[in-house]
């Protein structure tokens, strides 16, 4: 009896799915995760399995991976005290080293490790490779009233994707770290919501979909009850000046901003806390966190009322 409900329900959820498996197929996804999920190789794998589904389904998926909780104690392990400004890491001399380390040695071969585990052919870069992103050195910013001098972090200046569309064409996974260097060949750190948010545009994505460790984007940042399930760019910026956006959400909104006036049709950040969160936000009305599009005016009545009572 048991197994007959079992079977009900994997056909129904199947059926349920099959309208967007028909929408997304052949459409490009950019996915970015935090570095804090690659600490945990449950985390990992139940991220990398989900993605592995839509790889599967016939979906061209990007991963843009980041690397902070390992790049600070990298740092603090060489005597180096992480600074970050308006959720921004500062990355001196020093430091630019260790950051190449983490996220083009660590993160990324962790991350292509668990392809392989689930049988997903990946292969990793980063923005320095084929000319994938072409950045230059950040300029000393005045920022809450003082002179900030990032280091070696970049701006990105522009991004050939031809090097992911080979990949993509020839059924592979790219993971992206988010190093790059300018035409100098110096080597410059990033914001991986930033390069993330560039691929989508420069690759025309049907999806941004950023995993945080937030359920998604809060009105009160420290109340999960008041989760925004749908917005838009003009409500993106009510948040920002309500204060609801602050430290790590600020380069996000920054990026997501970015993504939707770069052809990306919508942006969802969710959390990777949550259980199969991508592929509920990907398959269902419902979704998991939030969504956010150029105006929700252009968002279907059944689209609102699903995700508003989801």
């Amino acid at each position: 009896m048991n197994r007959r409900i079992d079977q009900t329900a994997v056909i129904a959820a199947l059926r349920g799915a099959a309208p967007y498996i028909r929408l997304y197929k052949g459409r490009t996804f950019v996915v970015k995760a935090g570095g804090a999920i690659f600490g945990d190789l449950a985390g990992t794998r139940a991220l990398v399995e989900q993605i592995a589904i839509l790889h599967h389904l016939g979906i061209r998926v990007v991963m843009v991976h980041g690397g902070g909780p390992q790049l600070d104690e990298m740092q603090r392990s060489l005597g180096i005290e992480p600074r970050m400004v308006r959720g921004r890491r500062v990355t001196d001399h020093r430091s630019i080293d260790a950051t190449t380390m983490v996220l083009n040695g660590l993160i990324n071969t962790r991350i292509l490790a668990a392809c392989r585990e689930v049988g997903l052919d990946a292969v990793g870069l980063s923005g320095v490779d084929a000319g994938l992103v072409r950045a230059n050195r950040r300029p000393p910013a005045h920022v809450d009233g003082e002179t900030v001098d990032y280091g070696y972090v970049g701006d990105i200046v522009s991004v050939d994707p031809t090097v992911i569309r080979k990949e993509l064409d020839a059924g592979l996974m790219p993971v992206v770290s988010p190093i790059s260097a300018d035409d100098a060949g110096t080597v410059l750190n990033i914001n991986a919501d930033t390069v993330a948010a560039a691929l989508g545009a420069a690759l025309g994505a049907e999806k941004l979909i950023l995993c945080t460790a937030a359920p998604g984007i809060l009105e009160q940042r420290e109340d999960p009850r008041s989760l925004v399930s749908y917005t838009d760019l003009a409500g993106l910026k009510r948040l920002e000046r309500a204060g609801s956006l602050e430290d790590g959400m600020l380069p996000k909104a920054s990026a997501i901003e970015a993504a939707i006036r770069g052809g990306v049709r919508r942006v969802h950040v969710i959390s990777y806390h949550a259980r199969d969160s991508v592929l509920a936000e990907v398959f269902t009305n419902e979704g998991t966190g939030t969504m956010i599009v150029a105006d929700v005016k252009a968002l279907l009545p059944a689209e609102q009322h699903s995700r508003e009572t989801g």
